[in-house]
């Protein structure tokens, strides 16, 4: 189960889990009785509050649910973490409290989650909806970026580059992944190249996204390592080689970077053609 079908929002959420357990011929009792069998792992401690807040197998507790979000984040669980934060901001189980939600959510935020995993951007195809967990977003990245935090200087720069949750402005999508990439924060540094490259809130300066882009690809970035690969193999802000573009192709296709694989293959059948024309009878 990947995690958005297990961080809607809304009535259909229930729906949404139960709907997935049946699709897999998985039984809700089975796992219910696993989870309860097994409460000294913080991820079963997660999932049972996950159960009592949605009221599956059980009665809907949201007290109870709280009370087992705090014991898994207190494990450091990720999830378990988000709701904690979650009911403090709206009351979910206990008072409202948004300084004790900025502090969870913060917790979050810091895992260098992207836009859409903050808040877990709904699966629902209601734009409304979507538009609202934006602004959330937002307003959490802000907060946290005053901070200090260069992952939520990255992250509200793709807000601000993509216009969710607010205007674009790619001046200020500029600025904030040149701060973050000043801070060492690996996602910055590629968007900051990205900016470069595409003359996004400055001038374009192939030069530039060419060693921000090398740099992160040095740091195991497997999207700097296309994109590096890409500009390598046109010559663009470097000069033109394809044994480097190969190379650079191939790093970012072992992390599974199905665009740098294609590639690979494409250079690696040209490479090939030109082998066998140069191989002539004599």
């Amino acid at each position: 189960m990947n995690i958005c079908e297990i961080t809607n929002e809304g009535k259909e959420q229930p729906y949404l889990f139960l709907n997935y357990l049946s699709n897999f011929d998985i039984n809700a009792e089975e796992i219910r009785n696993k989870i309860l069998n097994n409460q000294n792992n913080p991820n079963f401690i997660f999932l049972l509050g996950y159960f009592s807040y949605l009221g599956i197998g059980t009665i809907k507790n949201e007290e109870k649910a709280f009370r087992l979000f705090i014991n898994a984040s207190e494990q450091n669980h990720l999830l378990a973490q988000y709701y904690v934060g979650k009911c403090y901001e709206f009351g979910i189980g206990t008072v409202k409290d948004e300084k004790l939600a900025f502090k969870y959510l913060e917790k979050f935020i810091n895992r260098d989650y992207l836009t859409g995993q903050l808040k877990i951007i709904q699966c629902y195809d209601r734009e409304t909806d979507i538009k609202k967990d934006f602004r959330i977003a937002f307003h959490w990245y802000e907060e946290v970026a005053r901070n200090g935090s260069v992952i939520a200087m990255c992250n509200l720069g793709l807000l601000y580059l993509n216009g969710n949750g607010i205007d674009k402005d790619y001046q200020k999508a500029f600025e904030l992944f040149r701060k973050s990439a000043d801070g060492e924060c690996l996602g910055g540094i590629v968007m900051l190249g990205y900016c470069y490259y595409y003359g996004i809130g400055t001038k374009v300066n192939f030069r530039n996204a060419f060693k921000l882009f090398k740099e992160s690809a040095s740091l195991g970035h497997n999207i700097a390592q296309c994109n590096l690969a890409f500009m390598y193999e046109i010559g663009k802000g470097v000069k033109k080689n394809i044994n480097q573009a190969m190379y650079w192709y191939e790093k970012s296709a072992e992390q599974g970077n199905l665009i740098a694989t294609s590639q690979l293959d494409k250079l690696r059948k040209i490479m090939k053609r030109k082998e066998n024309s140069s191989c002539k009878i004599i």
